[in-house]
């Protein structure tokens, strides 16, 4: 598969927690973080995720925020 997003992080599904319409899901990192998506139930259904499934997080942002303290 070929994306336009230039951002894609690999990982392994740690969580799925499902709400009324929007599940959460925790992908794990190679490097230990985690990247948490907010995606409708129905995409968690049509994919297939299951906790343990290797995974991407796929990131399309056209602006990149940074902070210090």
């Amino acid at each position: 598969m070929k994306i336009s997003a230039r951002n894609s992080l690999e990982g392994t599904i740690k969580e799925i927690v499902k709400g009324a319409t929007t599940s959460h899901v925790e992908i794990e990192l190679k490097g230990g973080g985690v990247v948490t998506a907010a995606i409708t139930n129905e995409a968690v259904e049509d994919l297939k995720l299951a906790k343990g499934q290797k995974a991407y997080a796929v990131i399309k942002a056209s602006d990149v925020m940074v902070a210090v303290p």
